[in-house]
């Protein structure tokens, strides 16, 4: 479904990645790992489209998105990818269920449709109860499962996830380690995702490891 060939990236006279290959089938969870200064996290916005390598190709389902226009690219990246970050990113003066509908309203569709979707998986991650709670009312744990919720909203085809851990305690970690697999299992969604944890990277399908700007073989 998602392929890189020969992906490299600097910035100023820092080589970030040194010729990277990959590829990412429908359906799989794959982390990626290792030390911080590795290029994990340069290669994951690079396949998700938020960054652009300085040479090289990312193909999503035989698309090559490197090439496409920035227009293009945003309505691209709105309707097929998902993202998650260690911080939620959640709008403070937004409920839980605002927040969930925005990349929804984006992509054009109605209240309606939106808040249905919205509130349908916000009621799958076990956030029923707070749909109309701002993010300060809600615990770490909550918050990241509504950046969750949010970046599913769309169906999207991939979740890109960069430390979706990092910020909780391990109860809510593994919970939330455990959410990706069902979701996966569920609604066949595939996973790629930079951690440091290695409860999750050994659970992933895959764990790929990163030093110096390329993947360990």
């Amino acid at each position: 479904m998602l392929k890189a060939r020969d992906i490299r990236k600097k910035y100023g006279e820092v080589e970030v990645l040194k010729g990277i290959d990959l590829e990412i089938f429908q359906g799989e969870v794959v982390s990626i790992v290792g030390a911080s200064g590795a290029g994990k996290s340069t290669l994951l916005q690079i396949l998700g489209s938020l960054e652009k390598p300085d040479s090289g190709e990312v193909l999503f389902d035989d698309r090559e998105i490197t090439r496409m226009g920035k227009k293009e690219l945003a309505r691209f990246r709105n309707l097929h990818i998902g993202f998650v970050f260690q911080f939620h990113h959640l709008l403070p003066e937004f409920t839980a269920l605002e927040n969930v509908c925005i990349p929804a309203f984006i992509a054009g569709k109605s209240k309606e449709e939106s808040e249905a979707t919205a509130s349908v998986l916000l009621e799958r991650l076990g956030l029923g109860h707070r749909l109309r709670h701002k993010p300060s009312e809600l615990s770490g744990g909550e918050q990241q499962r509504v950046a969750v919720a949010r970046a599913l909203v769309n169906s999207p085809k991939v979740i890109f996830a960069d430390e979706p851990t990092g910020n909780l305690d391990s109860k809510n970690a593994r919970e939330l380690h455990q959410l990706f697999f069902e979701l996966r299992s569920e609604m066949g969604h595939t996973f790629v995702i930079v951690t440091h944890n290695e409860d999750l990277a050994e659970l992933s399908d895959r764990r790929l490891e990163m030093a110096d700007g390329k993947l360990l073989v």
